[in-house]
């Protein structure tokens, strides 16, 4: 009787070791959610006139907090796809106070690369402080877009990171 509760004593702390260490890994928190809402056409193709309203070097991101119903918008400005994308869409994860947007292309139907401005809707955001993070598929090695989001000093700001080289400005 003594070991079987010995047994029973050491396989609960080991799931309970396990079950902490996956806590301190990424995981999705079902609490915050998002997606994006609308992307614009490839800008690098429209006419001269409208081409850009930012610079073609600068990604930026202008957020909108709502605090009633806990949401965000934002607009992602100049995020770098495929220029024949099919679909743009995005992945939410957090890992502590950080919230992770993954931005992804469903296809790859052209061989060129092109600029879109995007907007995404986070919900079940509290009125705290964030780190975001955006994990963008052809900005590996530019400037990444990781910035503070102070949530309890203001319900809106902006983010801009100087990139160069395709299909950013020079």
């Amino acid at each position: 009787m003594m070991k079987t509760n010995n047994v029973w004593l050491i396989f609960a702390s080991v799931m309970i070791f396990i079950l902490s260490c996956e806590n301190q890994q990424e995981v999705n928190n079902p609490g915050i959610t998002g997606k994006v809402t609308n992307s614009s056409e490839c800008k690098n193709f429209q006419s001269e006139g409208n081409k850009f309203a930012e610079a073609d070097t600068f990604s930026c991101v202008h957020y909108l907090y709502d605090p009633a119903t806990h949401n965000i918008s934002m607009n992602h400005i100049n995020s770098g796809f495929n220029c024949c994308p099919l679909k743009i869409y995005c992945e939410i994860s957090t890992s502590g106070d950080t919230i992770i947007i993954r931005e992804f292309e469903k296809e790859q139907a052209c061989n060129c690369l092109c600029l879109f401005d995007l907007n995404i809707e986070l919900q079940g955001i509290n009125q705290q402080n964030y780190q975001l993070r955006f994990i963008e598929p052809y900005a590996e090695g530019k400037e990444p877009l990781i910035f503070e989001m102070d949530l309890t000093s203001g319900n809106e700001g902006e983010y801009c990171v100087v990139r160069k080289g395709y299909p950013w400005g020079e």
